[in-house]
């Protein structure tokens, strides 16, 4: 489904990505693990075409996207949940869903919505500011979904929240593997990339150092302090 072809991405003068490449099928779970500042950001952003890589290829359903816009990203079918959630804290829940709805046939609609997130429904007419950190990482999830994407691309979607909240989220990735849906997850935390992702990517300085499926990272905690700093 997704294919990164050694693809190289600057913030200006900043070399960020270093050559990384990766493939992800359909209906995978991957996950990118990796310490603070090391390009798992970087990433997605270039993925979705935010930050555009400099050199290489993003292949998605035998279609290039590298250089293309990410509006045109989204209408191919990427959606992406984006670190520190940022939805719209004046639009109410509703608004926030409804704002970026692509019509798809038994695709994702509002009341599919209200149904995998019931607090949702409970809060639909809330402005987003007055909504719990957990409740706003689910309507950011919600948002991203309503696109009706073929991939999800998740940056730290358990980042600061209780373990309720955790595992709430763990649950909603393997309802959407369920569904069918290709889900890139990025993540710190070891325990939930192990839990829920069937194969794992190392990033460290912009480069891919490790790869495995998660279960041959349980003993290796010469690759977990090196990279992870567990």
């Amino acid at each position: 489904m997704l294919r990164v072809e050694d693809i190289h991405t600057y913030y200006g003068d900043s070399y960020i990505l270093q050559g990384v490449s990766l493939a992800l099928g359909q209906g995978q779970v991957l996950g990118i693990l990796g310490r603070n500042a090391m390009g798992k950001t970087t990433l997605l952003r270039s993925i979705i075409g935010f930050t555009p890589p400099r050199q290489g290829r993003i292949i998605f359903q035998d279609q290039e996207l590298t250089h293309k816009p990410a509006y045109e990203i989204v209408r191919h079918g990427i959606s992406i949940v984006p670190q520190g959630r940022e939805i719209f804290p004046s639009l109410s829940v509703k608004e926030n869903l409804i704002v970026g709805y692509k019509e798809k046939q038994d695709g994702w609609t509002l009341d599919k919505i209200f149904d995998l997130f019931p607090p949702l429904k409970d809060r639909a007419r809330h402005p987003g500011n007055r909504l719990s950190g957990g409740e706003q990482q689910m309507l950011a999830i919600g948002r991203s979904l309503m696109t009706n994407p073929s991939l999800l691309l998740m940056d730290e979607p358990t980042e600061g929240l209780s373990p309720i909240y955790v595992e709430t989220v763990g649950q909603v990735i393997l309802k959407l593997q369920q569904r069918g849906m290709s889900i890139l997850l990025v993540e710190q935390n070891l325990r939930f990339a192990q839990k829920y992702t069937e194969f794992i990517h190392i990033l460290s300085r912009g480069k891919i150092v490790h790869s495995s499926p998660p279960k041959d990272l349980e003993g290796r905690q010469d690759i977990k302090q090196q990279f992870l700093g567990v």
